[in-house]
């Protein structure tokens, strides 16, 4: 496999890499907390068709480069939607199919509202386009559920990721489990309470019924995250056509706990 480092300005500031020489492209986006490492035992298989990007959001970035996250600027998904999309157009590719963890799912969702000429196909993993329950939706978390884990993570950081791991990652998988907790340990404290606020504080309901791309959702049995409600209530709100997977398996990162459940779904999905 061989792995292409892009040296565009953003490709670069993004730690963008290419892998693979299928005449499609698939972009995997990773999510809140983590960076590009939690695709490593897929990106083999898949690089076996398509041509994989891989990169990092800024806030991952910022532990290298401080200046590369604005928590401003970043207060929303549409910021992060800006930068993949100029992150695809630098790198040339249309039509690509785009696999984004959480968070990423629903800026793939704004950014192919803007420019749906950059996407064939959108896969939702354990996405959601609001954390907090209302009267008529259930998104999983109380407003007081939210503002408790904030304070909980300005008061002792890591200790909130440590246990934040342990919810969100069987503590039977500790091989898995000690990952994430490296990624969350080593994000900048201030940076991660930013992007949580932005993150389980955003309402993006209303985006879906523009969402005219074809999607595919993806959730796991059990997620505290993303409960399977949310899944139901995204493929009736999306505009296009979509469909609802479930992976045999618990938690909210698939990809980096049951990678093999998820490249049989993905396979069964894209033929492959």
């Amino acid at each position: 496999m061989v792995v292409m480092v892009e040296n565009g300005p953003l490709s670069m500031a993004l730690n963008a890499k290419v892998m693979g020489s299928g005449r499609e492209a698939m972009v995997l986006a990773h999510g809140f907390g983590t960076n590009q490492s939690l695709w490593d035992n897929m990106v083999g298989k898949l690089s076996q068709k398509y041509r994989v990007v891989v990169f990092d959001w800024t806030f991952w970035g910022s532990i290298k480069d401080p200046n590369l996250y604005d928590p401003q600027k970043y207060s929303s998904y549409y910021a992060f939607a800006e930068d993949l999309i100029a992150l695809l157009d630098e790198l040339g590719l249309t039509s690509t199919i785009f696999l984004g963890h959480s968070m990423s799912g629903l800026i793939g969702c704004i950014a192919s509202t803007k420019r749906p000429d950059l996407f064939q196909r959108l896969i939702l993993l354990c996405s959601s386009p609001r954390y907090i329950n209302t009267e008529d939706y259930e998104g999983g978390f109380d407003q007081s559920d939210i503002e408790q884990m904030i304070a909980n993570m300005e008061s002792n950081y890591e200790n909130w990721a440590t246990q934040f791991s342990s919810l969100v990652v069987d503590e039977a998988d500790p091989l898995s489990l000690n990952r994430l907790r490296k990624c969350l340990h080593q994000m900048r404290p201030e940076v991660s309470v930013s992007l949580a606020k932005t993150v389980f504080g955003v309402d993006e309901r209303e985006i879906l019924e523009k969402v005219d791309i074809p999607c595919i959702i993806l959730h796991t049995k059990t997620d505290i995250a993303a409960p399977a409600s949310v899944a139901i209530f995204m493929q009736k709100q999306i505009k296009g056509s979509c469909t609802v997977r479930v992976i045999n398996t618990n938690g909210h990162f698939p990809h980096l706990t049951a990678h093999l459940q998820l490249l049989q779904v993905l396979g069964e999905i894209l033929g492959f």
